[in-house]
């Protein structure tokens, strides 16, 4: 094992933890992956977030083969999809976290930009997120809708599911599901109150300082 290996899973075991401790998972939910040369590591099937060990998190090769470590989560494939469409993508994280979740579950959001531009925070680290409709967990077709995205976002919001993100490195895309879960909190505090949104030329200027993956 090379010492960014050991050190990738160290981390993992790390964040993983403090999204357990906060809220942000609960049991056996969510499964978080990041991005080796020689393949990718994933939080094991049936595992929890805050009781990682480093040496069992599993590693799959760039085929998706698993080479090393626990047999890895059932949605795998929900990660590869994002690496090979977003190829400077380092990591995934997808949470059933309760305010993006419960966002996912109304009806009247728009599936091409669910999470409306709130913050800057939120258009800064996660950018449009778009909805994609219900399938059961495991399921495949999970991957083929995000290869569908063609790599235009670096979220989603699977219906009745829960939030997956993508960042540039394991760092950022706990950071980026920890906006989303956030701002999706704020949108329904304020449901029914008049809101300002940020202006479409207050999201130019952002979107041209603050270039996303």
């Amino acid at each position: 094992m090379t010492e960014q290996e050991a050190d990738l899973r160290h981390q993992m075991v790390r964040l993983c933890k403090s999204l357990f401790d906060r809220g942000f998972s609960v049991g056996s939910a969510g499964n978080v992956s990041a991005k080796l040369p020689d393949g990718i590591l994933m939080t094991p099937t049936n595992s929890t977030l805050g009781s990682l060990e480093a040496e069992r998190i599993s590693k799959v090769d760039a085929s998706g083969k698993h080479v090393a470590g626990d047999r890895p989560s059932k949605e795998v494939f929900l990660h590869q999809a994002f690496y090979e469409t977003r190829p400077r993508a380092g990591a995934v994280v997808h949470l059933h976290s309760t305010w993006a979740t419960a966002m996912s579950c109304l009806v009247d959001i728009d599936p091409d930009d669910c999470i409306p531009p709130l913050t800057p925070y939120v258009v800064m680290r996660v950018g449009r997120v778009k909805l994609l409709p219900y399938v059961k967990p495991g399921d495949p077709k999970m991957g083929e809708m995000i290869r569908d995205l063609n790599g235009e976002f670096s979220a989603a919001l699977l219906a009745n599911h829960g939030p997956v993100v993508s960042g540039k490195d394991l760092f950022s895309a706990v950071c980026a599901a920890e906006e989303l879960e956030e701002t999706a909190k704020l949108l329904i505090a304020l449901e029914g109150r008049k809101t300002r949104l940020l202006t479409p030329d207050q999201l130019t200027e952002l979107n041209n300082t603050f270039k996303g993956l």
